[in-house]
């Protein structure tokens, strides 16, 4: 018999990726936004939190480097990020933000944050308050994940 706990976890589980990637599409389409994968809104969202050297970057997401070097370029060759040699160090590179980065996960923030409204907008009251009072928990439930 499954109890409570492994139901739960199984319907969390079947739920976040559906959801994640419906907010996703209708964020960038209201917005008109180009289809950026979400590894690369990842590392542009760790980006915005502050500069970082692209091993930094790659253990904070718990990606491995290749992967990480292999994202940061791509966003270069779209001119959503730009490197810079760590002062003092003339083999270690910081990834920053572009301005056109920062600017367009301003506006999907914004067409997110519209689109979620409105969804929510649509849903009976109950199910309003449901959500609210779960947010804290997730964010719980994410640390778990993070170790923050």
């Amino acid at each position: 018999m499954i109890d409570d706990i492994v139901r739960t976890a199984g319907s969390l589980a079947h739920q976040l990726g559906p959801l994640r990637r419906a907010v996703l599409r209708a964020s960038r389409s209201a917005a008109d936004l180009p289809d950026i994968p979400d590894a690369q809104i990842e590392l542009m969202r760790a980006l915005a939190a502050a500069d970082n050297t692209p091993s930094d970057l790659a253990d904070s997401l718990g990606l491995a480097r290749s992967t990480v070097s292999n994202l940061i370029s791509q966003l270069e060759r779209e001119q959503l990020v730009e490197r810079h040699l760590v002062a003092g160090d003339g083999r270690r590179t910081r990834v920053a933000l572009t301005p056109l980065a920062q600017a367009r996960l301003r506006t999907f923030d914004e067409s997110a944050t519209r689109v979620l409204a409105e969804a929510l907008r649509g849903l009976d009251p109950g199910d309003v308050a449901a959500i609210t009072a779960a947010l804290p928990a997730l964010d719980r439930l994410q640390h778990r994940f993070v170790g923050g």
